[in-house]
């Protein structure tokens, strides 16, 4: 019993510590991601996009993956998650806000009502399974938990991450041969940019693509069950608590 009690104790101060470093260092991963993003970005315009054809079409949707790129990412970093302990958050009368329908109330709703529990079947309630902030996740790049009011923009931000980092593998594969020596051209590389940068901005990119794609699929898959990560796992172990109790649990924000 000591010696559980013990472990414990051990691993909530391990826990404690992670919590303190990780923290302490968010920012430092934040500067670390624009530096990536930013040099990434650099190097697609400098070495890739002149070898484009059509430049006045791939030109302007180059630039606007770019911009909603690193837009989603100061969207993502900059707006508050949501917390459990505050209110729900009206709608907004701004010209940045769709317009209501037209009806007879006026009172503003809102954004987020609850959950109505039906009671036509026997269902096992879920309790709130939390974080002590916010209940959502915290990757470190962002330094700030993922909620439901940056949730759209972290994903967003992983779609056009893939995409960036999948165009610039696929359109600038010739560079990076160039930049390795493999075409033995006279002139092998006329750029601005290092030779070594170009090379590992084109290796990061492969990898992220790869990793990116399959972390943004596991959250698509999510999203369409109505689930976090965390509810997914602890709603496996409310479905077998209410079999076994002969009831039926239900996902409240399932959509069927």
């Amino acid at each position: 019993m000591i010696c559980s009690k013990t472990v414990f104790r051990c691993f909530k101060a391990l826990e404690r510590l992670g919590d303190r470093v990780t923290g302490a260092a968010g920012p430092f991963f934040v500067g670390f991601a624009v530096t990536l993003i930013s040099a990434g970005t650099i190097c697609f315009f400098h070495v890739i996009m002149p070898s484009l054809s059509y430049p006045w079409i791939t030109g302007p949707i180059c630039v606007l993956i770019a911009f909603n790129l690193l837009m989603h990412y100061y969207l993502v970093i900059t707006t508050n998650p949501g917390f459990a302990d505050e209110p729900p958050r009206t709608a907004g009368t701004g010209f940045l806000w769709a317009r209501p329908k037209s009806s007879g109330r006026t009172q503003s709703r809102p954004l987020t009502n609850g959950v109505r529990w039906s009671h036509m079947l026997n269902i096992t309630k879920a309790a709130l399974t939390k974080c002590r902030k916010c209940g959502g996740q915290k990757p470190e790049w962002i330094n700030q938990c993922v909620g439901i009011y940056n949730e759209r923009h972290f994903v967003l931000f992983m779609a056009y991450l893939c995409i960036a980092t999948f165009c610039f593998c696929v359109l600038g594969y010739r560079q990076f041969l160039d930049a390795l020596g493999v075409t033995f051209k006279v002139d092998p590389w006329p750029y601005h940019v290092p030779i070594l940068v170009y090379i590992l901005e084109f290796i990061l990119a492969s990898v992220i693509c790869f990793a990116v794609s399959i972390m943004l699929s596991f959250h698509l898959w999510t999203i369409g069950r109505g689930e976090t990560s965390v509810e997914g796992q602890d709603n496996e172990v409310y479905g077998r608590i209410a079999k076994s109790r002969g009831e039926a649990f239900v996902n409240c924000y399932d959509l069927g």
